[in-house]
């Protein structure tokens, strides 16, 4: 007769994922660079002006899915304090809440987009998410390719499909009469749209993230995605309305400005942002199609989206979606 052996197993070893709450959708009404802040409020209202009946139309469009529910819609505001701070919080901020107050629109979560490189953690460690999500990354070698590039994790460059083979300088491998090759996307769609994105760079053993790829690290944290140890990364801190800080480093990167706001992170995802920003979104989309979310996290949101009948696309990227007006 065999006896069953029971099997021990450390319940630390298995981290629990963190929960999250969702709202439907979480609005992006806004992502500018430094230099758009130095051209003065006139540039702020003219914006919040333009983005304004967009807002009111994606709200809208959410409500028309939800047959017996007032949509929970949060709205965030992304500032670019990684590649250049030509000023303060303390000066930046306040002419940015009132601008968007003086269109109507309220900023429920103010972000710092450095902080989707590195941000303190819930235990007062760097947590660092682009480095996460770069670990993430799961290339599709497209058919017929020969391995011959190096891994995204060696090169920094990532595609979504066959690049056009290198010319290589031995004579033993090229033919005078070698024809060219196009590159090739690998779902095509009758002809390509051929994408090569550079997700860092690197001078004297620094890494400077690519501003697609920080975009991509935004749009996983505000989907509820992104998990460092189980925990939840960027987290929102609450603000205690005491005035902001003089150095942006002192600054959440995440922010709660207000305290009646639905929750940061959502089933979905909107961008109403300036025309220059698309081809930067084209890149976003090919990143999150090549990244491997895990599966817990991605059980909470069907399981919470299905209770309440809101349809969330299977793929990440379709999960995300955009605005570019004209005024913008």
């Amino acid at each position: 007769m065999n006896e069953s052996v029971p099997t021990f197993r450390e319940t630390s070893a298995e981290p629990r994922v963190e929960s999250l709450p969702f709202s439907h959708l979480s609005l992006e009404i806004g992502h500018l660079y430094m230099e758009d802040f130095a051209e003065g409020p006139d540039r702020l209202r003219r914006h919040f002006d333009t983005v304004r009946p967009w807002a009111d139309a994606v709200r809208n469009d959410v409500g028309a899915h939800l047959a017996d529910a007032r949509p929970r819609v949060s709205t965030c505001f992304l500032i670019d304090d990684y590649f250049s701070r030509l000023t303060t919080p303390d000066e930046l901020l306040p002419p940015l809440i009132d601008a968007a107050a003086g269109a109507g629109l309220t900023i429920d979560y103010l972000a710092r987009e450095s902080g989707c490189a590195v941000a303190p953690g819930a235990d007062r460690t760097l947590v660092r998410p682009a480095e996460s999500v770069m670990h993430r990354l799961v290339e599709s070698p497209p058919p017929g390719s020969s391995g011959f590039r190096p891994p995204v994790s060696r090169t920094g460059w990532l595609s979504n499909g066959r690049r056009t083979p290198a010319q290589r300088s031995s004579a033993a491998l090229d033919t005078a009469g070698a024809a060219w090759q196009p590159p090739r996307e690998t779902d095509a769609r009758g002809h390509s749209v051929f994408l090569d994105i550079e997700l860092w760079s690197e001078a004297e053993g620094e890494r400077t993230w690519s501003c697609a790829f920080l975009a991509s690290v935004w749009q996983l944290v505000r989907l509820g995605l992104l998990r460092d140890n189980g925990r939840a990364l960027l987290a929102p801190t609450p603000w205690d309305d005491a005035g902001f800080p003089t150095d942006w480093d002192a600054l959440p990167p995440v922010l709660r400005l207000n305290p009646r706001a639905a929750p940061f992170t959502a089933y979905v995802t909107c961008s109403v942002l300036p025309r220059r920003f698309l081809p930067v979104e084209h890149a976003v989309r090919v990143v999150l199609d090549q990244v491997h979310v895990e599966d817990e996290p991605l059980r909470q949101v069907a399981e919470r989206s299905g209770s309440e009948g809101f349809a969330v696309p299977a793929g990440v990227a379709d999960r995300a979606s955009y605005v570019f007006p004209l005024g913008l």
